[in-house]
């Protein structure tokens, strides 16, 4: 458990005030990207001395990571252990190096995240995530584990029949997955005659992907799946970028800040911090990162900060549920919405199997939205196939605009030709969000 999350706001500021101190003198030593950056804005860290006098000093981008990737590079490469790489969210995937100290840090977050989400060394956890293809994450949970002592299955993603399978053999109580992918996994233990609701099964420990409003009520997605299953259910918010996991306690009210290990602001699109409680992009520094530490990296993330002290003790700040990504906003038919809002709506639709939503620009240079469509339902004759999707058009087009007021354009589609968007063989994540303005 880590202590200091449960200090009063003014005792967690000063330690991680002196944290920063480190960090900059260690970035001022040893990285020639911040080297440079120290002395182009001529900047004394000496005089940076509270977590408010960030604010003087520029922010660091993912094109900064693109471009000068190894000038961000703070060690030899003799000391390098594990190479990673992000998901190129957006754009090309930048690589980060970690060293055998960068690794223990790796597993010391993701020990008091999963403590934090109520997973005990008692716990046997099915990790349904990739653990290759550069992927920090996959790694992440399994160092965690074994630093906190939990039984750990490393089965991967996809495939329901070697999930369930696993699930009968070696009767973990918790799985770590992508919340849409338990719904994949209740429909196979469907069709197959699988009492899931009886499995052993009675934690989810969920990436990638919110599973609640901003008042932290579940989302369509969370209640989706609760009313299917009957499991605790608790989101998690991480990135390559920040080494670092927020994650739900038992009462679901944000993920909580390990101040140790990152000092978070919020920032409005001018770079101003905004008020406690409304939404901005997310800005990081690392603290105690041995081979690539960021300072000020905008996460292209939009959250919002919540100071209350939770029920379950701690006092450090909480994120609410990701509201989308700032290069994801979407301006359609005059309302302005990000991809969330959309998958809102497709996951409480029952008959709708998978989805990929694609955003282009139109002749004026306007956004334009095609949500496609995976259905269950098979039909052969043509006229009553016609029918079938005329009616499904129209009955989510409806569902739409009581949604969000607008309606996308709508393309029904075999759920398998979906599934080959959502899983492509050289991604990690479900891909259900296509942007081709930048194309």
């Amino acid at each position: 458990m880590s202590e200091i999350e449960f200090c009063p706001l003014p005792e967690i500021k000063r330690f991680q005030e002196e944290k920063l101190k480190d960090t900059l003198s260690y970035l001022k030593l040893y990285s020639p990207f911040y080297q440079k950056m120290f002395e182009r804005v001529r900047i004394n860290i000496d005089h940076i001395r509270h977590i408010e006098d960030l604010q003087a000093l520029p922010f660091t981008t993912k094109q900064d990571l693109q471009l000068c990737n190894e000038e961000f590079l703070c060690v030899p490469r003799e000391k390098i252990i594990d190479y990673i790489t992000t998901s190129g969210t957006l754009g090309d995937p930048v690589t980060f190096a970690m060293t055998d100290a960068d690794l223990d840090r790796l597993a010391y977050n993701e020990k008091i995240s999963f403590a934090c989400a109520g997973v005990r060394p008692s716990d046997v956890v099915q990790l349904m995530t990739t653990i290759d293809k550069r992927f920090m994450a996959g790694l992440a949970y399994f160092l965690g584990l074994r630093a906190l002592g939990a039984g750990i299955i490393r089965v991967g993603n996809g495939i329901p029949e070697l999930q369930w399978d696993t699930i009968s053999r070696v009767r973990p109580n918790v799985i770590m997955c992508v919340p849409s992918f338990i719904l994949r996994i209740i429909q196979y233990a469907e069709e197959h005659d699988i009492d899931y609701r009886r499995s052993s099964i009675k934690k989810v420990v969920c990436i990638g992907e919110n599973l609640r409003e901003q008042d932290f009520s579940l989302n369509l997605l969370g209640r989706r799946i609760r009313e299917k299953w009957d499991v605790a259910l608790h989101s998690t918010y991480a990135s390559t970028e920040m080494a670092t996991t927020f994650a739900e306690c038992e009462y679901g009210c944000g993920g909580h800040h390990h101040p140790e290990l990152i000092i978070c602001e919020v920032v409005d699109e001018q770079g101003r911090i905004v008020p406690e409680g409304d939404v901005g992009e997310l800005v990081v520094t690392t603290l105690g990162v041995e081979g690539m530490p960021l300072l000020r990296f905008k996460t292209g993330d939009l959250v919002s900060f919540h100071n209350e002290p939770c029920k379950c003790g701690r006092c450090s700040m909480r994120v609410g549920p990701v509201v989308g990504r700032a290069n994801h906003l979407i301006k359609y038919k005059g309302t302005t919405l990000y991809p969330p809002a959309i998958y809102d709506v497709l996951d409480n639709t029952p008959w709708v199997e998978n989805y990929v939503v694609e955003v282009s620009l139109n002749d004026t240079g306007n956004d334009d939205v095609t949500v496609k469509v995976g259905v269950r339902q098979e039909i052969s004759d043509l006229r009553q196939k016609t029918n079938m999707m005329s009616s499904k058009i129209k009955e989510l087009k409806d569902r739409f605009r009581a949604r969000i007021r607008v309606a996308p354009d709508i393309e029904i589609c075999p759920a398998d030709q979906i599934r080959r968007i959502n899983f492509p063989d050289i991604s990690r994540k479900p891909v259900k969000f296509i942007d081709r303005r930048r194309s």
